[in-house]
């Protein structure tokens, strides 16, 4: 966790403990000390009933240890998985909302410029009908949310991605009869049937009935949580 005197990134578990090392923190920064101890018993005292005992080293920031935090930062965007969006209709930006704050990098696709509204920070937009090449250009492992307007343009996106056999998460909106008519159209140029039963559609399908578009990015972004960065 890093700490200034009047900001805080990062977290080393929340409740009092967390508020105590904030204090602990601000107070050695103004001090003139460089390090300190501490150590908490997570009991009742503490008003967190989790137990055990933690410790923990405060250390003043120096130009070394700054440069290994940037070097790790960058080790960690790199490795971060990508997510393809496509389509950005009002469930796309809703989506683009909801997963732009996760840890992963967002390339949000279309080709209808006027469509895509305000863009959230850290999302990457392309403007392109070129889907084929967007799709050369995901790295094994990504992830693909297909919800254009076209479905045949959505048959075609995730007919693709699943010939590449490198997809961690495949997702396309819409329903259960949707998916059935997009199976056996899949069946018809070959695909096997481990290929096919391994894209997800409906998306965020949770049992809540409920399509408004906030409703809908905060279930599909839940599932990509799920199934992408937490992946057994």
């Amino acid at each position: 966790m890093l700490v200034g005197e009047t900001w805080q990134a990062g977290t080393v578990g929340g409740g009092t403990l967390e508020w105590d090392c904030l204090q602990y923190a601000r107070g050695l920064l103004r001090s003139d000390k460089d390090v300190e101890f501490h150590e908490f018993v997570l009991g009742n005292g503490t008003n967190q009933c989790c137990g055990g005992r933690a410790k923990i080293k405060i250390t003043r920031s120096n130009l070394p240890m700054i440069e290994t935090l940037k070097q790790q930062l960058c080790r960690d965007e790199e490795s971060r998985k990508t997510v393809f969006l496509f389509g950005a209709g009002h469930v796309g930006r809703a989506l683009a909302y909801a997963l732009a704050p996760l840890p992963l990098k967002l390339v949000w696709v279309d080709p209808r410029q006027d469509e895509f509204g305000t863009v959230p920070s850290r999302v990457e937009v392309r403007v392109t009908s070129d889907w084929e090449h967007e799709l050369t250009l995901a790295p094994q492992g990504s992830g693909l949310l297909v919800l254009t307007p076209n479905h045949s343009l959505d048959a075609l996106i995730v007919a693709a991605a699943l010939e590449r056999n490198d997809f961690a998460y495949i997702g396309l909106i819409g329903s259960k009869t949707k998916r059935r008519r997009f199976e056996n159209s899949f069946r018809e140029i070959g695909l096997s049937e481990e290929q096919i039963k391994s894209f997800i559609c409906p998306i965020g399908d949770r049992n809540i009935r409920d399509k408004r578009p906030e409703i809908i990015a905060a279930l599909v972004a839940a599932e990509i949580v799920e199934k992408l960065l937490h992946a057994a």
